[in-house]
């Protein structure tokens, strides 16, 4: 959906612009500031711009964090695709991998603006909720059709049910993409928590090893 401005007019070229920076600032400074933190003065004097003009695109901070959320959950895309690729065959497991390191690097390079947004969908708040769910959804939805193939093929237990393994599994990426860096300090390395995650997801799914 295109964006507009607060009070439902349709952004030239010029506003587009000032929109996109403004919430490139809120990321940006969304690194050191928590959302109760942050400032619209703040965020306006970073672009070089006045509240006032912030306020003709969002309502407010958490206004903008979320738009940048819902922006930010969109760059998921492109995981889809290795979800519709086969895992049947020798490239399986490697596809798997992909996808975990995928989806690691997607939170690597939006790591404020997705805690933001997952804190304040675990304090309840139903539109952060909303964007969390429908960016996690293709993911899930993929997943879940890969236990079902599995299931079907009589390798996954047939009392598994595919849309809770599914999202037990996004939870358990969103963690330890969350995380990773975390686990360095007790000797996992980034390139075994790809290897390790990728099989869990692998061998739920598919019920292979290999």
């Amino acid at each position: 959906m295109e964006p507009v401005a607060i009070d439902g007019r349709a952004l030239g070229r010029r506003g587009v612009a000032t929109r996109a920076r403004l919430l490139e600032a809120t990321e940006v400074l969304l690194e050191t500031h928590g959302i109760r933190d942050l400032r619209v003065v703040d965020i306006a004097r970073r672009v070089g711009t006045s509240p006032a003009t912030f306020y003709q695109y969002f309502r407010d901070v958490g206004d903008a964090v979320l738009a940048l959320s819902a922006e930010v959950g969109e760059d998921l895309a492109p995981i889809e695709e290795l979800l519709d690729r086969s895992w049947d065959g020798p490239e399986g497991l490697a596809t798997a991998r992909a996808l975990v390191g995928a989806f690691i690097a997607f939170w690597d390079d939006h790591r404020a603006i997705l805690r933001t947004r997952n804190l304040a969908a675990q304090e309840g708040d139903p539109r952060f909720r909303e964007v969390r769910s429908a960016a996690l959804a293709p993911l899930r939805k993929g997943l879940a059709a890969k236990v079902a193939a599995g299931q079907a093929a009589g390798r996954v237990a047939a009392d598994l049910s595919p849309i809770a393994a599914a999202s037990a599994l996004a939870s358990m990426l969103e963690r330890m993409a969350a995380f990773h860096t975390d686990l360095e300090a007790y000797g996992a390395t980034d390139a075994d928590v790809v290897e390790t995650t990728a099989r869990i997801v692998f061998q739920t799914v598919t019920g292979r090893a290999e």
